[in-house]
């Protein structure tokens, strides 16, 4: 009788997890802070205990679900707190109001950390 060591399916799924796992994290950094720029600019001030500003969209398409992290810095440019906000919809060459409370720092930065492009359901190029 021969006995030979049997792998289970189910010890392979940590395996397959972890490389899934890889393949989500490669894919979280697929836009580049330079195409970002392409797209959008930013524009903030802070304001008693907020920061506001302007999402302003150069695209053709619908941005929704943006999420912008504000970062407070200490004197020397080092990141001390950060705080994150979201846009509902940037139009198409338009822009789009923000606004956040923030903690306390010597100065801040703002930048967009996700958003999705969003398709219009009326294609505005058929002539009814």
């Amino acid at each position: 009788m021969r006995r030979g060591r049997r792998v289970s399916w189910l010890s392979l799924l940590p395996v397959g997890l972890l490389a899934l796992a890889g393949a989500f994290a490669q894919a979280a950094e697929i836009y580049a802070p330079q195409t970002l720029d392409h797209y959008f600019r930013l524009e903030w001030s802070k304001d008693g205990r907020s920061v506001n500003g302007y999402v302003y969209s150069s695209a053709n398409r619908h941005a929704a679900h943006m999420q912008l992290v504000v970062e407070g810095l200490d004197g020397s440019g080092k990141v001390v707190t950060k705080t994150l906000t979201w846009i509902r919809d940037v139009p198409p060459n338009n822009r789009a109001f923000f606004e956040t409370a923030v903690p306390t720092a010597a100065s801040y930065r703002v930048r967009i950390l996700s958003f999705d492009w969003v398709e219009d359901r009326l294609d505005r190029r058929k002539a009814w």
